[in-house]
């Protein structure tokens, strides 16, 4: 396995301290978390190889094997029971009488070629049959990623839809207030890991199509409601339709055209909000009437006089 510098990963020095390691951490965590970067490959393997170096250096036992062995920290302790500590092969292999080694000398300078993050696992490898390599890394599986088509009217309550992707029946919840293109995660729906490591997610995203009389601006509801030439004049009672039913509304004397009216709470659910509703904007549109009587016609010119 190659050799990686965990500090050039954080981007900090080796005199570096705690805080000063946490800080650089938690900083490209936010950059490279998978969440930021759904479909970026690279990015997935950089957030490994931060959290593969925090979860080195910030361990002051496991950087100080990490400072002395390198990639070989891990076997440390093994290095150390057979005698490789403390300093390395200062002596090198002294020749023995019977033709092979006579022992390893100690030194205090190092592993000679193999000091400061050199190759361990080549000479170990060796000697010993590989007790330096490292096992391979869990990884996390891939996502599936699905389209799902709703009408408006299916995200104004919350519901349990089942759907099958890949060959499976899965039971999700729809919950209300959804707006359109948003993604929902189901965790563990998604393909296998490779050795060993968690299955990945199913994201959901959900396209909505609205075939309603209301228009939708996040959690209101816009609605243009026509009002009869006489009743915009004289005032009267108007019933109106909401999301979920009809209200009757108190229309004032000499209505103007375009005039507003807000409902508060007739709007569209907040999501994963209980409760919670936005509000329901009506615009009245005051119509002209068409098809006048001559009579008719000269009582709004004795109206146009008068005034």
């Amino acid at each position: 396995m190659a050799y990686i510098d965990y500090y050039k990963v954080l981007g900090v020095d080796k005199s570096a301290d705690q805080s000063e390691i946490k800080k650089a951490y938690r900083k490209l965590a936010r950059q490279y978390h998978p969440d930021k970067n759904p479909d970026d490959e690279v990015a997935h393997k950089k957030f490994q190889e931060i959290n593969e170096a925090n979860e080195v250096l910030s361990d002051p036992d496991k950087r100080k094997k990490y400072d002395k062995y390198g990639k070989d920290w891990e076997h440390a302790d093994q290095f150390e029971s057979q005698g490789f500590g403390g300093g390395g092969f200062g002596g090198g292999f002294g020749q023995g009488t019977g033709g092979g080694f006579g022992g390893f000398g100690q030194g205090s300078g190092g592993f000679g070629g193999f000091e400061g993050g050199g190759d361990f696992s080549d000479f170990f490898n060796s000697m010993f049959g590989g007790g330096g390599r490292r096992q391979p890394r869990p990884k996390k599986g891939g996502d599936f990623k699905v389209n799902i088509n709703l009408e408006l009217r299916d995200v104004y309550e919350t519901q349990k839809k089942t759907y099958k992707i890949n060959g499976k029946n899965i039971r999700v919840t729809v919950p209300a207030g959804l707006e359109d293109g948003q993604t929902i995660k189901i965790k563990g729906h998604g393909k296998d890991g490779i050795n060993g490591g968690e299955k990945g997610d199913l994201l959901m995203t959900f396209h909505i199509t609205n075939n309603t009389g209301f228009e939708r601006k996040g959690n209101d509801l816009y609605k243009t409601v026509d009002v009869d030439l006489y009743s915009a004049v004289l005032g009267g009672e108007l019933m109106v339709d909401t999301f979920d039913g009809k209200v009757k509304l108190n229309l004032k004397p000499e209505t103007q055209n375009g005039t507003k009216v807000k409902l508060r709470g007739k709007g569209f659910p907040i999501y994963k909000k209980d409760g919670s509703f936005g509000d329901l904007y009506i615009t009245y549109n005051v119509k002209v009437p068409t098809g006048l009587t001559d009579e008719q016609k000269e009582l709004f010119q004795q109206l146009k006089d008068l005034s």
